[in-house]
């Protein structure tokens, strides 16, 4: 008897179970959507990511008790962009922050996301820099090759990254380190503090909170989560379900009650450069060794260690030192691959681990870079499907294996609901 050919609307579940070729997740993710140049057909690219985001959702909702439909992780690739309403721009992101410059020799991607950003330039250039940065780093690049300008720019602390081929082994996308004690007993409703801000931390404390996690957003008065200032549908539907608590983390008191709060977590999810607690204070494997039981998810641009730990990151330039954007574009004409795809790979994996680590009765430390996350998701490139784009009713589809998929919009949950106000629960928690 032969097996009839799932519809477009079927479940995740029902699609894997038919062997759906990576084409089609990557066509219906809604990242597929976002790569490429506008106003051309978008690019297939590097296809298996969607596929593996897929896998990622359906083993969280499997070890969550949720049922296998209840997340679908391709989406989950595009979400920002669908609620910001972004396009894909090539060589500019769909955010418009990082872009991809041409220097003596090769690509080199850099981020201007923040204000400081912009003032670090003329020290970067060694010229000044006056009104829109594009054009005068578009005159200077070019005059040194991307590895010297990553060099010099990374000690000044700018979020820049060679446009890297895709890694012979790409490694493992999330660094375990034990160093505390594990607990006998598992924790049936854990307690989650979240430290991060912006996307890949804040979507890995929602996702644990899916899983039945109690989740307290804690932020600090002088410097809450820049998201805030974003579309508050997102930050909605990231911190819809989160205790929100605001410390004053200059006085000694703000200091204390976040040292408290640690103290009671089962999970903490932070995502600082190591140094940014240190000076609070705050040393994780200090509280791991104290803390039986303990899981520490530490997210990164490019990692906790030296000689990368001071590294900026964030997920656009993290994905082209990744791989992702020759991927996308090829070697000699790299463009960006979806939206900052490197956040939402790196928070649904750093959940995954996490579920992983309190089944096992934690105490450990969860090193988890954006760039080596999306190195793995990439993995090496081999013989992929072989398919074609093109246009057909007004939208473009994707043909592979005998089969056609419609190049979908990006996609986003609908929120909960509303995220709490700044600071609505610091009198229950610290």
């Amino acid at each position: 008897m032969s097996a009839s050919i799932p519809t477009p609307d079927a479940t995740r579940a029902e699609r894997a179970a038919y062997g759906e070729p990576a084409p089609h997740a990557w066509a219906r993710s809604g990242a597929m959507a976002l790569t490429g140049h506008a106003g051309d057909a978008p690019r297939v690219g590097p296809a298996r990511l969607a596929s593996r985001a897929d896998a990622i959702a359906a083993e969280l909702c499997v070890r969550s008790g949720l049922p296998v439909h209840a997340l679908d992780g391709a989406a989950l690739l595009g979400e920002r962009a669908a609620v910001a309403r972004l396009s894909r721009r090539g060589r500019t992101s769909p955010g418009g922050g990082c872009r991809l410059c041409a220097t003596a020799r090769g690509d080199l991607a850099v981020s201007l996301a923040r204000p400081d950003d912009v003032a670090l330039l003329p020290a970067w250039l060694e010229r000044e820099v006056h009104g829109d940065p594009w054009p005068a780093l578009a005159r200077a690049l070019p005059e040194r090759p991307a590895s010297a300008w990553v060099e010099r720019g990374r000690l000044l602390g700018l979020a820049v990254a060679e446009a890297a081929p895709p890694a012979a082994d790409p490694g493992p996308g999330v660094g375990v380190e034990a160093i505390g004690t594990p607990r006998a007993r598992r924790v049936a409703r854990p307690l989650v503090v979240d430290l991060s801000s912006l996307w890949a931390g804040p979507l890995c404390a929602q996702l644990l909170g899916m899983a039945g996690a109690r989740v307290v957003k804690v932020e600090s008065t002088g410097r809450p989560d820049g998201a805030r200032r974003g579309a508050p549908r997102l930050f909605d539907l990231l911190n819809g379900d989160k205790a929100s608590v605001a410390l004053d983390l200059g006085s000694a008191g703000g200091r204390d009650a976040l040292r408290y709060l640690l103290d009671r977590a089962d999970v903490v999810v932070e995502a600082s450069r190591p140094r940014a607690l240190r000076q609070l204070g705050i040393e994780a494997e200090a509280i791991l060794a104290e803390r039986p039981g303990l899981v520490w998810v530490a997210i990164t641009g490019h990692g906790r260690r030296e000689p990368n730990g001071g590294w900026v990151g964030f997920g656009d330039d993290a994905a082209v030192a990744a791989g992702l954007a020759v991927a996308a574009g090829g070697p000699d004409a790299p463009i960006f691959c979806a939206d900052a795809v490197a956040d939402p790979l790196a928070g649904m994996h750093a959940a995954l681990e996490t579920l992983r680590a309190l089944e096992s009765g934690g105490g450990v430390l969860l090193d988890v870079a954006l760039a080596a996350v999306a190195r793995h998701a990439l993995g090496p490139l081999g013989e992929e499907p072989r398919a074609r784009v093109f246009a057909r009713d007004r939208a473009w589809w994707v043909a592979c294996e005998g089969a056609r998929a419609r190049v979908a919009a990006p996609r986003a949950r609908r929120p909960a609901r509303r995220a709490r106000p700044l600071g609505a629960d610091t009198a229950a928690f610290a």
